[in-house]
C-alpha cells in the first residue's frame, strides 16, 4: 500500500503542474491581450491628439477669418455707401 501514496502524490503533483502551466499560458495570453490593447489605445490617443490639434488650427484659422471681416465690415459700410 505504501507504493500507491507516492503514485498519488506523483498524480497530483503532475495535475499540479498541469494546472501551473494552463495558468502561465493564460497569463501569457492575457498580456498579450493587454499589449494589443495598449498599443491600439496609444494609436487612438495619437490620432484624437491630431484631431484636435486640427480643431484649434480651424478654430484660431475661423476667429483670425471673423477678425478680418470685423475689421473689413468697417470697410464694406464706407464701401457701400460709394
Amino acid at each position: 500500500m505504501a507504493p500507491e501514496k507516492p503514485v498519488a502524490s506523483a498524480d497530483a503533483n503532475g495535475s499540479d503542474e498541469a494546472d501551473l502551466a494552463k495558468a502561465f499560458q493564460e497569463l501569457a495570453k492575457g498580456e498579450q491581450t493587454a499589449t494589443a490593447l495598449e498599443n491600439q489605445l496609444t494609436a487612438m490617443e495619437a490620432r484624437i491628439e491630431e484631431l484636435l490639434a486640427q480643431a484649434e488650427r480651424n478654430q484660431a484659422d475661423t476667429q483670425a477669418t471673423q477678425e478680418q471681416t470685423d475689421t473689413k465690415d468697417g470697410g464694406k459700410a464706407e464701401g457701400a455707401s460709394r
